[in-house]
């Protein structure tokens, strides 16, 4: 039986941009201590913060902004050149204290939640899997949600988002080349911030050893991924 989504009107949204489709699925972390706090501040007109859905520890979904509006989610963000990420995103936040306040695996009840309100969104709207992010994918600088305690190997499972097989490390390590991978795929911010970056991609696909540094074992990850990305948008074309 599908669970119920409790309204819990967020003030803090507006218009989307005209014309655009809505092509990504961003996920977060609340990152506050309670999902009280996290709701009371996602709801907050001062706060000026928002998304589309919270997902309760106990797998509570709420929907806060409709998903026609732009909710206030990414801010600083960039994705393929793209910077107003929140215009062309549906965003969801999972209860959870993240890294600041006690950083914990999320619960199956969360996780089963998800996988349900993901794939009605999907259903909905045009996101390729290789859009579907994480808040640290978009705002490596700044972000670290939702983690690397994210199981995104069983959202991949159920028909969300990538994820890519161990590979084989790459023979060699180019710096540069690793660099225009991670530009081909998707993420930003290269020129600022290059070992924040590869530390965003592997806390996502490789989160066994976050170290921001290009090895030899990202080097073969992130290829294996470009390699699926490939396969899936043709086979969806």
């Amino acid at each position: 039986m599908r669970r119920p989504i409790r309204d819990r009107p967020s003030p803090n949204h507006d218009a989307r941009p005209a014309g655009r489709a809505i092509d990504m699925l961003l996920l977060h972390y609340t990152g506050m201590p309670s999902a009280a706090a996290a709701l009371d501040r996602l709801t907050d007109d001062a706060a000026k913060v928002s998304a589309h859905y919270l997902i309760d520890e106990d797998g509570t979904v709420r929907r806060l902004v409709p998903e026609a509006r732009r909710a206030w989610h990414a801010g600083a963000a960039c994705w393929a050149g793209e910077r107003d990420i929140n215009g062309l995103s549906i965003g969801i936040e999972l209860v959870n204290p993240g890294h600041e306040f006690g950083y914990r695996p999320f619960p199956d009840a969360q996780m089963a939640a998800l996988e349900e309100l993901a794939r009605d969104i999907l259903g909905r709207h045009p996101i390729p899997a290789a859009r579907v992010l994480g808040h640290s994918d978009v705002a490596p600088g700044r972000k670290t949600d939702p983690g690397e305690l994210f199981d995104w190997r069983r959202l991949a499972a159920a028909g969300i988002g990538l994820w890519p097989e161990p590979a084989a490390p790459a023979a060699s390590i180019d710096a540069a080349e690793v660099k225009r991978l991670l530009g081909a795929f998707g993420y930003g911010f290269l020129e600022e911030d290059l070992s924040a970056v590869i530390a965003a991609f592997q806390r996502h696909f490789r989160p066994g050893a976050i170290s921001g540094q290009a090895d030899a074992e990202t080097a073969g990850r992130l290829r294996a991924l470009l390699d699926l990305a490939e396969r899936t948008k043709r086979l969806s074309d």
